[in-house]
C-alpha cells in the first residue's frame, strides 16, 4: 500500500458551476424537459481549470504541435527523443495533458517518449463540448502523423474514452486506467448530485441519450466496453482505496468481468493526487516496458 500523504487544500470550484448549482434545481422548478436538455448540454461540457505552474514549466519542455479534428484545432504535446516509441497519455474530464508532468522524466530516461493532448474544450484546445467519440478523433488523428503508441495511460474519463477507442479498432497492446469511472448508473449519480438534479433528470437523460445516438448510455461506460477488448489486450488498473469521486466499487465491478486486469491499489492518494505518487508512476512504466 502506498503511505498516505498530506491533504492538500481543494481545487477552489469555477463560478460557473457555483452557478449552475444554484440555478439548476430553480429551472427544474420551472420546467423538467427543459432541466433534461440543459443537463445533457452541460454533462458534455468541460470546466476549465487554472493551470498550475509546475504544470506549465512541464508544458515548457514539450514539442508542441496540433490536429484538426471536426474543424476544432487540438493542442498536443511531446516529450522526449522523437526516436523512441511513445506512450499516449489521456486525461481526465476537465483536465489536460500536463497533469501527467511526474510521468515524463522517469519514461523519458526509460526509452519512452510522452505524447499527450489537451481533449476538445479542455486546456489549451479549442471546442465547447466532448464526448469520447471525440477523444478518439483525437487519438485517431495523432496516430496517423506519429505513428501507433506502444501504450496508453489513462486518467479517469480518460480511462472509458481509451476503452472507446480500442473497441472501435485503435491499435494498441497495454493500457492504464488510472481512477477511471466504469458504472453508468454511477457516472450519473455522481454528476447529478453535483449540480443538484432530481432522479426525474437523471431518468430522462438517459431517455434523451438513447433516442439521440440510438444507444443506452451504459453501452457507451467501461463496465460495457471492456467486454469487447481485443483479447490480447494487456489492462492494469490502478486505484485508491480513498477516491471519493470514483469509489472503488467501479474496479470491483470491472475485475468481475474482466478478471485479468492487473491491479495496483493505493490507500490516501484520492482522485488527482494518485497523478503524482513515485511508485504509482514506477508501476505503470514497469507494465508498460515488460512483454
Amino acid at each position: 500500500m502506498t503511505k498516505p500523504q498530506p491533504v492538500k487544500k481543494p481545487i477552489p470550484i469555477p463560478w460557473a458551476l457555483r452557478f449552475i448549482q444554484t440555478a439548476f434545481p430553480m429551472l427544474e422548478l420551472i420546467s423538467v424537459r427543459l432541466a433534461i436538455k440543459y443537463f445533457e448540454r452541460i454533462f458534455f461540457t468541460p470546466m476549465r481549470y487554472k493551470t498550475p505552474v509546475k504544470e506549465l514549466a512541464t508544458e515548457k519542455l514539450a514539442e508542441k504541435f496540433s490536429v484538426v479534428c471536426d474543424g476544432k484545432r487540438i493542442q498536443c504535446y511531446e516529450w522526449g527523443d522523437i526516436s523512441k516509441p511513445y506512450v499516449l497519455v489521456i486525461h481526465g474530464w476537465a483536465g489536460r495533458a500536463t497533469q501527467f508532468r511526474k510521468f515524463v522524466p522517469i519514461f523519458n530516461d526509460g526509452g519512452y517518449r510522452i505524447i499527450g493532448f489537451d481533449g476538445p474544450a479542455h486546456g489549451k484546445s479549442e471546442g465547447k463540448r466532448a464526448t469520447i467519440n471525440s477523444f478518439t478523433e483525437v487519438m485517431q488523428a495523432i496516430a496517423s502523423i506519429k505513428g501507433n503508441p506502444v501504450g496508453i495511460i489513462a486518467h479517469s474519463f480518460g480511462g472509458g474514452a481509451s476503452l472507446f477507442a480500442i473497441v472501435n479498432g485503435f491499435p494498441v497492446r497495454k493500457l492504464i486506467n488510472i481512477a477511471s469511472p466504469t458504472m453508468a448508473d454511477r457516472i450519473i449519480e455522481s454528476y447529478r448530485k453535483v449540480i443538484g438534479a432530481s432522479m426525474k433528470v437523471a431518468t430522462g437523460f438517459k431517455k434523451l441519450i438513447l433516442q439521440k445516438y440510438g444507444k443506452p448510455f451504459e453501452e457507451f461506460t467501461a463496465l460495457e466496453l471492456i467486454k469487447r477488448v481485443p483479447a490480447e489486450l494487456k489492462f492494469m488498473i490502478v486505484h485508491d482505496e480513498n477516491d471519493r469521486e470514483v469509489e472503488l466499487v467501479h474496479v470491483q465491478e470491472l475485475v468481475k468481468v474482466f478478471p485479468k486486469v492487473r491491479l495496483h491499489i493505493t490507500e490516501g492518494l484520492g482522485h488527482n493526487r494518485i497523478l503524482k505518487d513515485d511508485l504509482v508512476i514506477l508501476s505503470c512504466f514497469t507494465f508498460m516496458r515488460d512483454n
